[in-house]
């Protein structure tokens, strides 16, 4: 009996043991890692500020401007033929006038800068009619509103018949004279290589007055 007992309380002591070592061998569970902090939101950007709508009642605007025609001639000059002697007499050339000795006045405006190659109606250049070089400039002028000469109304660039609808000026030099070539043309078309209407008037020049 016992020799059983001492037995039976051996293997128990060994089980308890053999259990014991187990526990002990048994890896540690590493512990659980917190859960981490989560960052706070961050602040909203900044809305960029805004640009204040311009109020039309004070601000001010730029524009492109139309590019100018710049004048070929202006000054005084005196008739260097009959045409121009009782067309006009003595003129002066200003930006928008061209008034004469005669009572002859045209306001004008300046509407294009073309070559003497260029024709002012079917066939017809400003070179052949003023007696230019094809490459000289030449400024054309609508006639806003004109006077006939006072003493001869007939004597206008276009007679009593018609008034002229345009000018065409043109600059040369003739030794050390400023010439200026001339031409009257009427019609109601803007002279052009097209223009059935623009029929040549008068052809004239003009020297500049001698200092």
């Amino acid at each position: 009996m016992t020799c059983d007992r001492v037995r039976k309380g051996s293997a128990v002591a060994a089980l308890a043991m053999a259990i014991a070592l187990v526990a002990a061998c048994k890896p540690e569970q590493a512990p659980k890692p917190e859960p981490a902090a989560q960052a706070a939101p961050s602040p909203p950007a900044a809305a960029p500020p805004s640009v204040p709508e311009p109020d039309p009642s004070t601000a001010t605007y730029e524009r492109a401007a139309p590019p100018t025609l710049q004048p070929v001639v202006l000054g005084d000059f005196q008739p260097g033929d009959p045409v121009g002697e009782s067309s006009t007499g003595a003129i002066k050339i200003e930006d928008g006038k061209i008034t004469g000795a005669n009572g002859a006045t045209f306001v004008t405006e300046r509407v294009a800068l073309v070559n003497g190659d260029d024709q002012y109606s079917p066939s017809e250049r400003y070179a052949d009619a003023m007696m230019i070089e094809p490459r000289q400039q030449v400024e054309l002028r609508h006639i806003v509103q004109q006077t006939a000469p006072s003493k001869i109304p007939s004597n206008a660039f276009c007679g009593s018949t018609a008034d002229a609808s345009y000018l065409a000026l043109a600059k040369v030099m003739e030794g050390e004279s400023e010439v200026v070539k001339l031409i009257a043309l009427s019609g109601k078309t803007l002279p052009a290589a097209s223009a059935q209407d623009v029929k040549l008037c008068a052809a004239t020049h003009y020297f500049s007055k001698k200092k």
